[in-house]
């Protein structure tokens, strides 16, 4: 065949063959691809495909189908056929108790005493039967959910098991053979005294018995004589298991997460949503919020165990970068105001990182400068002033032992360790496991057990020794003035009620009063047998008092620290800082109608307990702003804000004083306003003093509601801005509190002499009786 013949033609429609050897002679020389004719025409050429191309096409056409077939079949294997990892199974079993126990109509309610002991037991039990028997090592507990039966008769206990299958293989008749093992014996070594009816027994899996409870056994029908309680499944801690999030620096988690996920299969579901999230690198600690939803951390409790979630702030942070590639089914469940705040006292887990991050700003000289800048403490936690397991005084660069609380001596600057000794506390949990983070307390309680403190060991106080050694009217007088004195040095002005009842919770520590007519209460720890207990409400917490100086002699500086003005808040639209504002109430702030004029409609915040702008404390908290009314007075400019959650009020978030109607302004002792330094981070003290009303006329439009006040030091002393809404308090002559007088309607900043802008005040007394009017009435509705 002539090559030269054969290039010309097409090559396309010839019989593909496969040689190994060529006959030809192979021709290299160059071809046009194309030639024009002398009429214009265009022509395109094709070259053709010889033997050995060919072949070589077709080889790799073919590996590329194996290699498609091959990646094919590997999907469909692991989709199809690869095996679930087994998660935790859970058996429902029964058995009827015909002697040596009894039902109660208390038995059926779980939140009882009698519920939680005869639970107790039964669970202690069936856990040291289990533990010792074959299935010894998949065996993962058992927990008593109900108890029905009827009255003064037979008992039946209803009770889950639980089981690993990754170690045990295990059926529902296998479960029931180990129980009717133990039960048929004469003498049973973990049933003593009680007879429990084999034929009542019964083990099935945990989704193959929805309606158990409603009991049928082989002797009778169990009809309306049964008290039946909807059985509530206590939460409890596992392991993390999913192997994604094996870089969490905790080990136990709990089911059901935020999204429901009730088992490990459920969050395999859906992990791989939130795994391409945590690849688009939206946000630097993606990864550490995903786990932490997931796979929650938990903590053991009393009862049940609790589940840990991220920080509300960590939260807002993770839905910025984020939220936006959320899928729909997960965005309206993440509901950051849902999720716990530090500030307010509840358990969380605040973001990581924080002591880099501040390196990262160039902010590292915050780091050991006695201001807390992280929730965790970890920028004054880890400084060699303060040793490894001590606890921060809040204040300063000091740290102390744990069993340095209450001992006699005021080992912080400011005395924080010797005011909490004696407390009220809700409930057990919250006695026994407070947030230790520092000796203040995180949240005040205005209702709760008297609960004494020493050395860190807390007790409760019994008054047991009072009701046999005391009248019944001497009784009542020492506790009164045990629960008077316990209010004032919670700083609450007056007691609501107090009582003697008993104490529900167990393995509770007791004191009890040494001497009840001594001028100085002290306690001793003592046994309660009968658990009679002191519980106090007080009421009206005193305004205008800063408690981390009630024990010290600290001069307030120019520079601000936590304490200083507990009820100072900054406000910010769409995390812009924009105005101030000073806290009243657990509702309601005072700030100016100017803050909000000419303003689109946006999202408000208003945070406290914040010294610097661009940190975040242990103590801050922040809330929604869903209102705002504005004065009807006259001339004035002042306006209540709502918010949309009570403020938890502790040293560091605290309301200020209204003043009275008559106030004279040249009583007082002291004013001070507050400004940001001119970087906007920390906030200051600016000095007043009261000026003639024409100097800040000459400039500005004043009324009848207005004061005029100059700075104590002059220009000298300004290097601060003064946001709109910030406010002016005095100390008056009489009193050691701090009263709100003013509120400024706009923002100030400095300037040279003669051109800084008038510092006009809004007076707050003639808004008195409005402001008391508001805040009533939004608490009677």
């Amino acid at each position: 065949m002539d090559n030269s013949k054969t290039h010309r033609k097409a090559s396309w429609d010839s019989k593909a063959s496969c040689s190994s050897v060529s006959t030809n002679t192979r021709k290299y020389r160059k071809s046009p691809s194309s030639i024009m004719s002398s009429d214009s025409d265009i022509r395109f050429t094709r070259g053709k495909l010889t033997s050995q191309r060919r072949c070589g096409c077709l080889i790799i056409a073919t590996f590329l189908l194996f290699l498609l077939l091959a990646a094919a079949s590997v999907y469909v294997g692991y989709t199809y056929f690869l095996p679930e990892y087994p998660g935790e199974q859970i058996y429902r079993a029964m058995f009827r108790v015909t002697s040596g126990d009894a039902f109660s109509t208390d038995l059926a309610d779980p939140s009882t005493k009698k519920f939680k002991d005869t639970s107790r037991d039964y669970r202690e039990r069936l856990n040291l039967l289990f533990r010792r028997s074959s299935i010894k090592h998949g065996y993962r507990g058992t927990e008593v959910i109900a108890l029905d039966g009827t009255e003064e008769k037979d008992l039946i206990v209803h009770f889950d098991i639980k089981i690993d299958p990754s170690y045990v293989n295990i059926k529902a008749e296998d479960l029931e053979s180990i129980l009717a093992n133990e039960i048929s014996v004469e003498e049973s070594l973990f049933f003593k005294n009680l007879t429990i009816d084999a034929r009542s027994l019964e083990v099935q899996p945990g989704d193959a018995l929805p309606q158990m409870y409603s009991t049928t056994t082989a002797e009778a029908t169990v009809t309306s004589e049964v008290a039946t309680q909807p059985p509530h499944v206590p939460r409890y801690c596992s392991t993390v298991q999913l192997k994604y999030c094996n870089k969490l620096d905790y080990n136990l988690t709990t089911y059901p997460n935020i999204f429901d996920h009730k088992s490990l299969k459920d969050v395999r579901d859906d992990v791989i949503s939130f795994r391409e999230i945590v690849d688009a690198e939206c946000y630097r600690y993606a990864y550490e919020f995903v786990c932490q939803i997931l796979q929650p951390s938990c903590r053991k409790g009393n009862e049940e165990d609790e589940i840990i979630l991220p920080c509300r702030s960590f939260c807002r942070e993770f839905m910025v970068g984020c939220g936006s590639r959320l899928i729909d089914k997960f965005k309206g469940i993440i509901d950051c105001n849902r999720f716990p705040e530090v500030g307010s006292g509840e358990w969380c887990l605040p973001k990581p990182g924080c002591v880099d991050e501040l390196k990262s700003r160039a902010l590292s000289p915050r780091i050991c400068d006695g201001v807390l800048d992280c929730p965790d403490l970890s920028d004054e936690t880890s400084c060699t002033y303060c040793a490894p397991n001590h606890l921060h005084c809040g204040v300063g660069r000091s740290c102390i032992r744990p069993d340095q609380q209450c001992d006699g001596v005021d080992d912080c600057p400011d005395g924080s360790d010797e005011r909490g000794c004696l407390s009220l506390v809700p409930n057990l949990a919250s006695s026994t496991e407070m947030i230790s983070l520092t000796p203040h307390q995180i949240k005040y309680e205005d209702d709760g057990f008297v609960t004494f403190n020493e050395k860190g060991s807390r007790g409760r106080l019994c008054t047991e020794n009072l009701n046999r050694t005391l009248s019944q009217n001497k009784t009542e007088e020492v506790l009164r003035t045990v629960a008077a004195s316990l209010c004032r040095a919670l700083s609450y002005q007056d007691i609501r009620s107090f009582q003697v009842v008993r104490d529900t919770d167990i393995n509770m520590q007791y004191v009890k009063i040494k001497d009840p007519f001594a001028d100085d209460i002290s306690f001793l720890k003592t046994k309660c047998n009968t658990k009679q207990v002191l519980k106090v409400t007080c009421e009206d917490l005193e305004c205008g008092i800063q408690s981390t100086y009630s024990r010290s002699t600290r001069i307030l500086q120019k520079l601000s620290i936590h304490g200083d003005w507990p009820w100072h808040c900054a406000l910010f639209k769409e995390d812009v800082h924009i105005c101030d504002g000073v806290l009243l109430s657990a509702n309601w702030i005072a700030t100016t109608v100017s803050c909000f004029q000419g303003q689109p409609k946006a999202e408000w915040t208003a945070r406290f307990g914040v010294v610097r702008l661009f940190s975040s404390s242990p103590w801050e908290q922040e809330r929604r702003i869903i209102g705002m009314v504005k004065s009807p007075v006259e001339g004035s400019t002042v306006a209540l804000v709502r918010l949309d959650q009570p403020i938890s009020f502790n040293d560091f978030v605290r309301p200020i004083c209204l003043p009275q109607e008559n106030l004279v302004l040249s009583s007082a002792v002291q004013c001070n306003t507050l400004g940001w330094s001119r970087n906007r981070e920390q906030m200051q003290r600016v000095q007043l003093k009261l000026a003639d009303k024409e100097k800040c006329e000459n400039v500005s439009i004043s009324s009848v509601n207005s004061v005029c006040m100059e700075t104590l030091h002059g220009l000298n002393d300004c290097n601060e801005e003064e946001f709109a809404g910030s406010s002016m308090l005095c100390k008056m002559a009489d009193s050691d509190s701090w009263t709100l007088v003013g509120i400024t309607n706009w923002r100030i900043a400095c300037a040279k002499n003669g051109m800084e802008r008038p510092r006009l005040y809004d007076k707050i007394s003639s808004n008195v009786d409005w402001i008391r009017e508001t805040i009533t009435a939004s608490n009677n509705t």
